[in-house]
């Protein structure tokens, strides 16, 4: 394949990422909902750890665990905003600090 072709299958592969992307978030956004309807905290360390620990199970390469861990922090850090707007919608939040406002990822 020339430079070309792999763009297109970058083109093509960033598609798919953006749909799975969008899939993992609507996920979030419903478990959001129900952590609103138990009371339960949006920051769950434990749980994050698993999907580290999972990720870096199926990491095949060749991006090394420690720039996936990266990515999946990010990707954590945008779910865990969908879920706060699930459990404080704007129009709720009074501009007081909660445990929604820690920066976990820093």
């Amino acid at each position: 394949m020339d430079i070309a072709d792999w763009r297109r299958k970058i083109d093509e592969l960033d598609r798919r990422l953006v749909e799975m992307l969008n899939e993992r978030a609507r996920a979030a956004q419903e478990i959001g909902k129900l952590k609103r309807n138990t009371d339960m905290p949006i920051y769950e360390p434990n749980r994050e750890k698993i999907i580290f620990e999972n990720v870096r199970e199926h990491n095949g390469g060749p991006l090394p665990d420690s720039e996936l861990h990266k990515v999946y922090e990010r990707i954590i850090d945008v779910t865990r905003n969908i879920q706060k707007v699930e459990i404080v919608p704007e129009q709720k939040v009074t501009g007081e600090k909660t445990e929604f406002d820690l920066e976990v990822n820093d």
